[in-house]
């Protein structure tokens, strides 16, 4: 594309069964032709056991999914340098055991 040609104007439309969801719990699945997200909700109503409760699956292409990847390191530079690095395993703070509400 030349430098003087214009982008095409794009519309974003939510489809009649558009949904928006929290996830806690996200699963990666592979296969040579695309990847698979399983999102879903993790919930420990007892010390012994771990419940997570899937409730969508999306599949990308191998590029979508680095598009992806590309986006969310982006945004989440952005966010650390806003707000702070995040932290993934919790240093020394005491959580409540049992259900969370």
């Amino acid at each position: 594309m030349s430098p003087s040609a214009q982008q095409p104007q794009m519309t974003l439309v939510q489809a009649p069964d558009y949904r928006e969801s929290y996830a806690n719990s996200v699963q990666v699945r592979m296969s040579v032709l695309d990847f698979k997200l399983v999102f879903g909700l993790v919930s420990n109503d007892s010390p012994e056991e771990i419940i997570i409760n899937n409730h969508n699956a999306i599949f990308l292409s191998p590029q979508q999914a680095k598009v992806l990847w590309n986006m969310l390191g982006q945004h989440l530079a952005q966010y650390e340098q806003a707000f702070g690095t995040l932290n993934l395993e919790p240093q020394g703070h005491n959580f409540p055991q049992g259900p969370v509400n």
